[in-house]
């Protein structure tokens, strides 16, 4: 839960891994896609948040299809949801995209037969293409936020590498540590009380692996809206990037449920 009592960004992307492990390992409509439940890596994740999900002992829906099959890849959509008498309550719609990979050697490789027939099973056409991550630069003259950023043993998955969910932890790490910054240097009232994560999209470059040395997280303001701003972000390896993010956040006040509009203080903070 984060400090709204809202089920925190990351954790959606845990449940999203969750129920696509479940689907192509444990509950199978045929065999021959199991290798495809852990044997990949994440090429790209796009997630939206629509609607806030708080705690409850009830469990939570989750749809998942398949939208598009390539020789090397393959995309696998989401809803997070509720169904009631009343209707349908979508907390979130997230795509990732897929691939298979060798882990023994550190490459990609082709779906087989079999593979491309259990998906296809799944396939329904997204009339929304993916699209590729706008770069937003810090521009010249302004300046990044670098965030240190140490691997926990626990982020690495049976393959050495660190899960792909850690990456949103990370990002938000850094985020948050940026924003408390910025309002120490700026002043009280400088950055919104409460906001939420809009959107996120992360693009995966290279595995991150376990060692001790920690990584750099990079991190800026891409963009100053009404009551948004975008946050951008790099883990860093050196001079090499490892993964690039786009956050999209709202200024919210947590009594209405509602978004709030960013003062000229907080925009001017924010554009600096």
């Amino acid at each position: 839960m984060d400090q709204l009592g809202h089920v925190n960004n990351v954790i959606y992307v845990d449940y999203l891994q969750e129920a696509r492990v479940d689907m192509l390992r444990v509950h199978p409509p045929a065999s021959g896609g199991e290798a495809l439940a852990e044997g990949v890596v994440v090429v790209r994740h796009e997630v939206v948040y629509r609607s806030p999900l708080v705690f409850r002992m009830a469990p939570v829906s989750i749809e998942i299809w398949v939208t598009e099959v390539r020789a090397a890849r393959f995309t696998m959509a989401y809803e997070v949801f509720d169904e009631t008498p009343e209707g349908r309550t979508v907390y979130l719609r997230a795509r990732s995209v897929l691939s298979p990979y060798v882990f023994s050697g550190e490459h990609p490789r082709r779906l087989t037969e079999q593979e491309r027939e259990v998906l296809e099973r799944f396939v329904e056409p997204d009339p929304e293409p993916l699209r590729p991550m706008v770069r937003l630069d810090a521009g010249e003259g302004r300046c990044r936020y670098v965030y240190t950023c140490p691997i926990r043993f626990s982020d690495v998955d049976a393959y050495r590498h660190v899960n792909n969910v850690k990456y949103f932890e990370y990002f938000q790490e850094a985020r948050i540590a940026m924003i408390t910054t910025l309002a120490e240097r700026a002043g009280a009232g400088s950055v919104p009380g409460g906001v939420v994560v809009a959107k996120v999209d992360v693009d995966y470059r290279t595995p991150l692996f376990f060692r001790e040395e920690p990584y750099t997280v990079e991190c800026w303001i891409g963009e100053v809206g009404r009551s948004s701003f975008v946050v951008c972000a790099e883990i860093h390896d050196g001079d090499t990037v490892l993964s690039r993010s786009r956050t999209v956040m709202v200024a919210y006040d947590g009594a209405t449920n509602r978004s709030v509009s960013l003062t000229d203080a907080q925009k001017a903070a924010l554009q600096e």
